[in-house]
């Protein structure tokens, strides 16, 4: 059975750091691309950042760029997302899932398969 489990949020005021942990469990997943998406409250699902099999390639929505950092560490089926200057509008519930680009070559992801954590609340206050 496939487990995915986030964590690392909590409540931080702006321009404060977090790094979120994903914990995959139950297959390997050193050769999937991997990503982090969130939901604020009222608001769908959002990509936010994606990183290749091999971790040589990574890839971000344009209001984390400069500030966010996705990682990977296959040995230990661990995914990481470091996020620097957070601000409000970063408040959401974060996830990480496998994922696929939305078209080739996009640098826009989308979950591939349709199973998720609990994610983990990441609040920043003003």
């Amino acid at each position: 059975q496939v487990q995915l489990l986030e964590s690392g949020g909590g409540l931080v005021q702006a321009g404060g750091s977090l790094r979120l942990s994903c914990a995959a469990s139950g297959r390997s997943f050193s050769n999937y691309d991997m990503g982090w998406f969130r939901q604020a409250p009222g608001k769908g699902r959002e990509f936010v950042a994606a990183i290749n099999w091999s971790g040589g390639s990574t890839y971000y929505r344009d209001s984390v760029k400069g500030r966010f950092t996705i990682s990977r560490d296959n040995a230990k089926n661990m995914v990481y997302l470091l996020m620097n200057s957070l601000k409000p509008e970063d408040t959401a519930v974060y996830y990480c899932n496998t994922a696929v680009p939305r078209s080739p070559g996009s640098s826009w992801y989308i979950p591939l398969y349709n199973y998720w954590g609990q994610g983990t609340q990441v609040t920043v206050s003003s």
